[in-house]
């Protein structure tokens, strides 16, 4: 692939990138014709091998390293990525589990994962909305989970960081809708990966009416539908994936 036709591909920022629900996402924005920019905070060579993927499989990506609960420096990686052409997709997939009762959960618990997937939300999604509005066309989807919709035992940081991501773009979807821009929140329930290691297959299937835990590629599957044109009228949501847990 050639400079010129880099340039004419749309970005995507999926912060969180190198993850496993990240990754998938990353890989079938690019399959959907996107430049993908792969941020992290830690683990480069994971970043990287998803670019690498990328690449390989005849798409384009980069890596991006930044802490996304530091404004500044978010602020100022942000401004230089914008340099050629604006972000018309960010995929606000960063956050953290930190659990504990509340009536134990120390007070840097709390903040920390409200700073990463509340905090970090701002800091990355604000400085890129006007060059985004200016080109008629965005998308902004934050990645939540069923515990911001249902409240989790030992998770209440989690939750109302995630919670307080739909609030956000609910009202961001009113902001935006006129200027072609759209706003959902994708909110998965167990999934395969490091962060459903805790969950063993008979536990999975008491909990989940579909009996099995969802796949990343399947979440990936839903923000890419979000991110096409297809889906230009549906804005201001909470979508559940979740094998049937209501």
């Amino acid at each position: 692939m050639n400079n010129k036709d880099e340039m004419t591909k749309k970005q995507a920022l999926v912060t969180g990138g190198s993850g496993d629900i990240g990754s998938a996402i990353c890989h079938k924005l690019a399959q959907q014709g996107f430049h993908v920019i792969v941020h992290y905070a830690s683990r480069p060579q994971r970043a990287e091998h998803v670019v690498s993927n990328i690449i390989e499989c005849g798409g384009s990506a980069e890596s991006i390293c930044f802490d996304v609960t530091d404004a500044n420096a978010s602020r100022k990686l942000l401004e230089h990525e914008l340099a050629d052409r604006p972000i018309q997709l960010i995929v606000s997939n960063a956050g953290i589990h930190d659990d504990a009762p509340l009536a134990g959960m120390s007070s840097e618990q709390w903040r920390r994962v409200i700073d990463v997937s509340l905090h970090g939300f701002y800091n990355v999604t604000q400085p890129l909305l006007l060059p985004m509005i200016r080109t008629r066309w965005g998308r902004v989807i934050a990645i939540s989970s069923i515990a911001g919709q249902l409240g989790n035992r030992g998770q209440a940081n989690y939750a109302a960081a995630k919670a307080g991501l739909h609030g956000a773009i609910k009202s961001l979807s009113q902001e935006l809708a006129s200027r072609g821009v759209t706003a959902n929140v994708v909110a998965p329930g167990i999934i395969q990966g490091e962060m459903s290691e805790v969950f063993d297959k008979e536990m999975i299937k008491k909990m989940v009416p579909a009996q099995r835990a969802g796949k990343p590629e399947e979440v990936a599957d839903l923000v890419a539908f979000l991110a096409s044109d297809q889906a230009a009228y549906i804005s201001g949501q909470v979508i559940g994936i979740n094998g049937g847990i209501v």
